[in-house]
């Protein structure tokens, strides 16, 4: 491994079935206001939000409510969030559902007592917290946006038509986690191979970087693997515990900062699809999908040793009697089967993006550096056109 580098991860995780039994201990430790935040009522047919709220009460809370956090949350919601944590003078936020609860959570937090635009500050200047942050915890109903033990927190704003995520260091993180995987059992198949796919896709824009011997590429392969195994089981069977408790828990290393530790990492699937989410609002996993393998066709002869051990490393391709490069086009062509037998979008078109939205769409992709090649514009846009 090269580098220097420091981690922690302060944030405290519960998992397991009887997770939620963890709640109201967590909660004794903050003040009496608690902004209670949600998505579109599904833990209310669950009964989910019936047991935490009872949990709330028996711990005398005064609860702010603040439903309809919706996929890809927006900045109009962040203001309502940051004004209605502002004038309660709330304690804790406590996202109950998904990534996108979670990341607005996290991103009201520090917006809340910002004296500024909290977009323009964190969003578009991506400067450093230096006001009050509030704290959050999450209960979570959703596996693949790792955002209940990270400092992520993407936000969409539809005037600007830009989608952009700040990583917040590990004073943001949330403080506590809840993770039942059975929560994660009314999730509609779409929603849940979405989930999928961002986990796999937050890997692998860890994995395809750099080119020393580093253990994060070993600890990545055997997260690949016991992802692709489970989510296969999970395909034939939503309520097959083990492979959903498999999923939630790799979904959470994925993306917690332990395998980006010592290693320069890509993220360009992420740039190129959150641009896409923007045009679209499109469910974020599937922006991911339609754009990885032309992403990563354009990317192979650059990378060619990483691809050519992902191929034999993850998806057992033998080596034998092939060039690297028919090797490496293997791997790729063996995940592009799993994704079609997961259903997930392979096609820009499926998310309704049009040949008028690709200039747009290329010219609020943020460019990053740390892949194995730093792309241009022109490059953005023919891997568009090649995602159509």
């Amino acid at each position: 491994m090269l580098g220097n580098f420091m981690y922690c991860n302060p944030t405290r995780l519960y998992f397991g079935e009887d997770a939620l039994d963890n709640l109201g201990g967590e909660l004794k430790k903050y003040g009496k206001k608690v902004l209670l935040a949600y998505g579109g009522g599904s833990i209310k047919k669950s009964g989910l939000y019936g047991q935490v709220t009872a949990i709330l009460k028996e711990s005398g809370k005064e609860v702010v409510e603040l439903p309809g956090i919706l996929p890809n949350p927006t900045s109009d919601k962040l203001y309502e969030g940051c004004k209605a944590a502002r004038e309660n003078d709330v304690d804790l936020i406590l996202a109950v559902g998904g990534g996108s609860v979670c990341d607005w959570a996290k991103a009201v937090s520090v917006g809340a007592w910002c004296k500024e635009d909290p977009w323009e500050k964190y969003y578009l200047r991506m400067e450093e917290v230096d006001n009050r942050i509030i704290p959050v915890g999450c209960v979570l109903t959703m596996a693949g946006t790792g955002s209940e033990m990270n400092g992520g927190a993407v936000i969409t704003n539809h005037q600007q038509k830009l989608k952009i995520g700040h990583v917040f260091g590990d004073n943001v993180f949330p403080r506590f986690a809840i993770l039942n995987p059975r929560l994660t059992f009314t999730l509609p198949r779409y929603q849940m191979v979405a989930g999928f796919y961002d986990i796999m896709n937050h890997i692998t824009e860890q994995y395809f970087s750099g080119t020393d011997d580093n253990t994060s590429d070993y600890v990545m392969e055997g997260l690949m693997k016991s992802l692709i195994h489970s989510s296969l089981i999970a395909l034939q069977n939503p309520e097959d515990y083990e492979a959903r408790s498999n999923i939630m828990w790799i979904a959470a290393w994925a993306l917690n900062t332990f395998v980006a530790k010592g290693k320069a990492t890509d993220w360009m699937v992420h740039m190129i699809g959150q641009s896409v989410g923007a045009y679209t609002d499109a469910t974020h996993g599937m922006t991911l999908s339609a754009v990885s393998l032309p992403y990563y066709r354009y990317l192979l002869p650059y990378g060619l040793p990483k691809f050519w051990r992902f191929a034999v490393n993850v998806w057992g391709v033998d080596p034998e009697g092939g060039s690297d490069r028919e090797i490496a086009a293997l791997g790729l062509g063996r995940m592009e089967a799993w994704m079609k037998e997961l259903g997930l979008v392979m096609s820009l078109r499926e998310l309704g993006v049009t040949e008028e939205m690709l200039e747009g769409i290329a010219q609020g992709t943020f460019i990053m550096e740390g892949g194995y090649k730093v792309l241009s514009r022109e490059e953005v846009l023919g891997i568009l056109k090649a995602s159509l």
